[in-house]
């Protein structure tokens, strides 16, 4: 039961912090599908796993660069560009996939988790055109617990994750 209560506690100060309290918010909606039109291919950036699940991470669960070849992997089998290096910077956009894994250790071995992945590129603001940054234009998330004996579902998440980026590009970017 305390575990259920501590999920339900973090789970609504995530939702307060990144869905309501967050101004430019992007999601995966129509508007923000529409950003993806165009794009020639991503660089792959996944955060390193935060300390209290790293320990671990590299013998029975998901790693930083492990999810990043299997991300890879997955957007070329599905058609989409990894870019990398230089090659990025020649791409319109400098789109780049970003994915996040934010961790807290909630119980001794349980980990309550939120598995973000964002499309960030260069945008021109409308109030000083002169004015880029690179900015999320289309995100997702999803939460969950996880324990030690099954820290693999993170992975599972992020392919989930992965894989609704890559419906959402295809979309917009219909092959005739």
């Amino acid at each position: 039961m305390k575990k259920s209560k501590l999920f339900i506690f973090f789970l609504l100060i995530h939702l307060f912090l990144n869905g309501f309290g967050k101004s430019g918010f992007a999601e995966d909606s129509n508007v923000s599908r529409a950003t993806l039109a165009g794009i020639q291919g991503v660089q792959i950036i996944v955060e390193e796993m935060q300390p209290n699940l790293k320990k671990y991470a590299g013998r029975i669960g998901p790693n930083a660069e492990q999810m990043k070849r299997e991300i890879e992997t997955r957007l070329h089998d599905r058609g989409i560009r990894v870019v990398y290096g230089g090659d990025w910077l020649k791409v319109p956009g400098r789109p780049v996939l970003y994915i996040n894994v934010n961790t807290h250790e909630t119980e001794k071995y349980w980990y309550a988790y939120d598995v973000k992945l964002e499309l960030r590129q260069i945008v021109y603001l409308e109030t000083s055109p002169k004015t880029r940054t690179l900015a999320d234009t289309w995100s997702i998330n999803m939460t969950g617990m996880a324990n030690i004996g099954n820290l693999d579902i993170i992975k599972n998440d992020v392919m989930v994750l992965v894989e609704r980026f890559v419906n959402a590009h295809k979309s917009v970017n219909t092959r005739n």
